[in-house]
C-alpha cells in the first residue's frame, strides 16, 4: 500500500484504519500483560486521518486495580494523538466496568451518536455513527462490531443496512469499518446491494494477529475512490492485539 497519508491539495487523499485493541490487554489470568501504552504508539505509526477502534474500554475497576500504570483517561481518549478528536459509545456493561466502539478523528467531528445492535443478551454490540467534516465536507463514518453467530452477523447487517438508509442521505459519502467476524462472504454481499463495497482482490488477513488466516475486519466504503489496502506485520503487532489493525486509502469521489 501507499505511504501518503494526509490530505494533499490534488489528489485529496483520505487514510482509514480500524482496529480492534481487545480492551488494551492481552493475555489471561496472572501472564496477562497492559499493551495500551504501546497502542497509543501505535495508532500515532497509523498516521490515519480516522481511526475506527473497536473493544475499547471506558473504565475497569479490577484492571485499574492489576495493573499499576492502568491510564487515568478513558481508553479512546488517551488512544488518541495530539491535535485528534476522540468520541466513544459503550457497547457492552460488565461486572467491572464498560467497553464499545470509538473513533479518532483528525479532522473535526461534528455530530455522533449510537445504536444498539445486541441480537441476544449473551453478545452486547451496537454501532457509533459519527460525522466528521473534512476540509469542509460531511462525511458519515460508521464503526461497528459484529457479533459471533452467523445469524446475528446476518440480522446486525440488515440493521446497518436500514440505519444507513434512515440517517445518512443517498448522496453523502459514508465509510463503514470495524471486527465483522465474517469468515465467509455473507456481509460483503448483503451491503454490496447498497454500493457499499470493500476492496476487491485478495483478502487481508487481520486475525489471529501472530498467524492470520482469515480477514475479520473491513473497511466499505460509498462515494470514495479505493486506492489501496493493506495491514502492518510482525512481531510487534502481533503482541499488542489478537487483531492486526487494516488500513484503507480512499480519493475523494469529488473536489471539496
Amino acid at each position: 500500500m501507499t505511504t501518503e497519508s494526509t490530505f494533499g491539495d490534488a489528489p485529496q487523499v483520505l487514510r482509514v484504519a480500524t482496529y480492534n485493541i481487545h480492551k488494551g490487554v492481552q493475555g489471561i489470568g496472572p501472564a496477562r500483560r497492559l499493551e495500551i501504552h504501546n497502542l497509543a504508539l501505535a495508532v500515532e505509526t497509523l498516521d490515519a486521518d480516522i481511526v475506527c477502534l473497536q473493544e475499547v474500554r471506558a473504565a475497569n475497576r479490577r484492571e485499574a486495580e492489576y495493573f499499576t500504570q492502568w491510564p487515568d483517561l478513558p481508553q479512546a481518549e488517551f488512544l488518541a494523538p495530539e491535535g485528534y478528536e476522540a468520541v466513544y459509545c459503550t457497547n457492552a456493561v460488565t461486572k467491572h466496568g464498560e467497553h464499545g466502539n470509538a473513533l479518532l478523528s483528525r479532522w473535526p467531528i461534528v455530530t455522533h451518536r449510537h445504536e444498539d445492535m445486541s441480537d441476544h443478551r449473551f453478545e452486547q454490540r451496537g454501532l457509533l455513527h459519527a460525522e466528521v467534516l473534512v476540509a469542509g465536507r460531511p462525511l458519515h463514518v460508521i464503526v461497528v462490531h459484529f457479533g459471533l453467530i452467523p445469524a446475528s452477523r446476518q440480522r446486525q447487517t440488515e440493521q446497518l443496512r436500514r440505519y444507513i438508509a434512515r440517517e445518512i442521505p443517498l448522496d453523502a459519502p459514508v465509510v463503514v469499518a470495524g471486527d465483522f467476524n465474517d469468515w465467509g462472504t455473507r456481509v460483503r454481499r448483503l451491503l454490496r446491494v447498497d454500493s457499499l463495497h470493500a476492496f476487491e482482490g485478495p483478502r487481508t488477513l487481520t486475525y489471529p494477529s501472530r498467524l492470520p488466516v482469515v480477514q475479520l475486519d473491513h473497511i466499505y466504503a460509498r462515494g470514495l475512490a479505493p486506492l489501496s489496502l493493506g495491514a502492518p506485520r510482525g512481531r510487534v503487532w502481533s503482541r499488542m492485539s489478537d487483531h492486526l489493525p487494516l488500513i484503507a486509502e480512499f480519493r475523494l469521489a469529488e473536489p471539496l
